[in-house]
């Protein structure tokens, strides 16, 4: 069958963008950075996504581009002779599969809360039964089901439709929305009382307040960042490499989507930090942040049920648009590898998820009790084999492939990065991608299993 491809570039851009773009950069972002005292760990955050985001996100870009194939069939064609290098293809897209089977639910509670502010229901509450709102939410199967199943249901609807008239369609309006809603929020945020402290505890390096955190764990903490933020080793950008015209080289278009990437990460921290500040209210409280702290301060802010609903707007584009991406990744892999039509691959995998994803919302009340990876429940354990195992292990994978003379090789995947115009790949890296490059991955790897 011909190949889909891109309409245009900017719907390459910004589909690929909003891949990346997720949970981790306006959830995760925010209260890692407050964690690790603000301006430094912002510092090294940009440092590691030039030295190890940017060289990853062209070797994935650069199979599927070469290949013209989903990952399992991109590796078949591009390995040597006799080599399994194609395993991993297997092992990325069982990890995109146990990413939607709790990301669906995550999806769900940006849903949900857009509808509730929209709704109301946080007006005239306490801070008590703010905080209420979500345990309740997590105690319900059937609310709970409910979101899972709308952000599920869309996703297939978005990409049974098509590559160019479905997901690149939907995700362009999304990702244009979600770059206009984020600066109205950060421009708003600025204008609250006591704001400016929140600005510069976020981004003003004080390595006094990184000392007290450690510096080795600010180090550790941004490099972790750096590298999940961009959501590499499994294949989620290899996809659309696939789809992508020469006309460009790799590394133009991974500089643009890593400063797409950083620059909602970053207005996502002046959406939050001014209004924490402004508010009296603590930065490194951790993953309540989004759903406790921030209703809180909406609920005590004129015009708080609007600015609210318009938040949870945006979290719900920025969640939405890495289902679709994943999920376009799963229908690529079946349809390359069992021949199936697009309508055909787009309904059983949604049948399939629709069952695999129960657990996950079970396990917040039905099946609170249970307990799996080092007694985590069922959605950090899911997400302990994604982030800690198959996304580094994943991006070790593809750098060998590129770089060594048992994969691919250098020389090809220069030859493959440098096609098109823009900003060339020098052969100068060639050491760096060899020798440091693993390293660093192995030690993100490690720390993450330890």
């Amino acid at each position: 069958m011909k190949r889909e491809s891109f309409q245009s570039r900017l719907g390459f851009l910004l589909v690929s963008a909003g891949c990346a773009i997720g949970i981790g950069n306006v959830w995760k972002f925010p209260y890692v950075t407050g964690q690790n005292g603000g301006g430094v760990f912002v510092l090294f955050y940009l440092l590691f996504l030039t030295i190890m985001g940017v060289p990853i996100l062209t070797m994935e870009l650069a199979v599927g581009r070469s290949s013209r194939k989903s990952v399992i069939q991109a590796f078949h064609t591009l390995e040597p002779a006799g080599s399994k290098w194609h395993i991993h293809g297997w092992v990325a897209i069982a990890g995109n599969y146990i990413l939607l089977m709790y990301y669906t639910t995550v999806c769900g509670w940006m849903f949900g809360y857009f509808f509730k502010f929209l709704a109301g229901v946080f007006s005239g509450l306490d801070n008590a039964s703010i905080n209420n709102v979500f345990t309740s939410m997590l105690a319900s199967p059937a609310e709970m089901t409910g979101w899972m199943v709308l952000s599920l249901v869309l996703g297939v609807l978005v990409c049974s439709i098509g590559l160019q008239n479905g997901l690149e369609r939907i995700t362009k309006v999304m990702m244009l929305g979600l770059l206009g809603l984020i600066v109205v929020l950060a421009i708003h945020s600025l204008t609250l009382e006591g704001a400016l402290e929140g600005v510069k505890f976020y981004l003003l390096p004080d390595f006094e307040r990184a000392m007290d955190v450690g510096l080795f764990n600010v180090i550790v903490a941004a490099m972790n960042q750096a590298f999940f933020t961009l959501s590499l080793g499994m294949a989620g950008m290899q996809i659309f490499g696939s789809y992508m015209s020469k006309d460009h080289t790799l590394t133009s278009e991974s500089i643009r989507i890593c400063l797409l990437d950083t620059f909602v990460a970053l207005m996502a921290g002046l959406i939050i930090f001014p209004a924490c500040f402004s508010f009296g209210v603590e930065p490194n409280v951790g993953p309540p942040l989004i759903f406790e702290t921030l209703p809180n301060i909406f609920a005590n802010m004129a015009g708080g049920r609007i600015w609210g609903a318009l938040f949870f707007l945006f979290m719900t584009f920025a969640s939405f648009s890495t289902v679709t991406a994943v999920f376009e990744n799963l229908l690529a892999s079946c349809r390359d590898t069992f021949g199936w039509s697009r309508k055909k691959s787009a309904l059983l995998n949604g049948l399939f998820l629709l069952v695999a994803c129960m657990p996950c919302v079970l396990g917040y009340n039905v099946w609170s009790g249970v307990s799996l990876i080092r007694g985590m429940n069922i959605m950090d354990s899911e997400d302990f084999l994604v982030s800690n195992l198959i996304l580094p292990g994943g991006s070790l994978i593809f750098l060998l492939f590129c770089v060594t003379k048992w994969g691919w090789g250098f020389d090809k995947y220069l030859e493959e990065v440098n096609t098109g115009t823009g900003i060339r790949m020098s052969r100068k890296f060639k050491p760096f991608f060899q020798f440091v490059l693993p390293v660093l991955i192995l030690l993100i790897l490690i720390l993450g299993l330890v």
